[in-house]
């Protein structure tokens, strides 16, 4: 370092040694640009591997564009067929569920679970557990007191049902009833009200309503009237 730094200074006696020492270096500028070769390949291997590369990355853009130009045309027929993304996506998880169902995991999965089923159904506990229960299911159904608890329960329906069947049947009557009474009082008003006893009774009526009112007009005129005033004579108040 310290000689280069040297023939580099421009005051030094060698200053044109280090120009002359570079010229003789001969230079390849591919060989510098390329990288070294991996071991244990040549040359044209090399440049044949570089050269299928190129072309695999050249394929993969073109895949690129014509899958994009195909989800855009997907696109365009869904939008036309008037499939929303809603529809895509129950599509998706049916096509994903299916794909579960029929994947070696989920296959694999149920025929050890269905082992160990039968394992758990054969099994001496298993088997002595179901012959308990059906043996006091069976005790159950025929003791006495869930007999009476079923005559009990069946009676009590019974009368129930006979109950409102009755409270529906004289709701039903007095419906009836009620109807065919306003019937008759509106057929019989018109002919009472034409019978001699009710124009009797209504010309009576109307003449002591007369007689009323015409008694009251005279008894209001006496006393608004000025010659009732000057009929009676002002007495004379005696001395004490």
């Amino acid at each position: 370092m310290e000689s280069a730094s040297q023939d580099i200074n421009l005051n030094s006696p060698n200053k044109g040694l280090l120009s002359d020492a570079m010229t003789d270096v001969p230079v390849d500028s591919a060989a510098s640009a390329r990288t070294a070769a991996p071991e244990g390949l040549t040359l044209a291997e090399e440049e044949e591997l570089r050269s299928e590369l190129a072309k695999v990355e050249e394929e993969i853009g073109t895949l690129r564009q014509v899958l994009a130009a195909k989800e855009r045309h997907c696109g365009e027929l869904k939008r036309k067929l008037g499939l929303t993304p809603l529809d895509g996506l129950k599509q998706n998880l049916s096509k994903s569920w299916h794909d579960v169902q029929v994947s070696n995991a989920y296959v694999k999965t149920s025929e050890k679970l269905g082992e160990w089923n039968d394992k758990v159904t054969q099994s001496d506990l298993y088997l002595s557990a179901s012959s308990t229960l059906e043996d006091w299911n069976e005790k159950l159904t025929q003791s006495e007191a869930y007999k009476k608890t079923q005559e009990t329960l069946s009676q009590a329906g019974q009368k129930t049902s006979a109950a409102l069947s009755n409270v529906g049947s004289v709701i039903s009557r007095k419906l009836g009833d009620m109807s065919s009474y306003s019937i008759r009082h509106s057929i019989s008003m018109p002919a009472m009200r034409n019978s001699a006893t009710f124009k009797s009774f209504e010309d009576r009526v109307g003449t002591i309503k007369s007689r009323v009112v015409g008694s009251r007009e005279n008894s209001t005129d006496g006393l608004h009237s000025p010659s009732g005033a000057g009929d009676n004579p002002p007495q004379d108040n005696a001395p004490f």
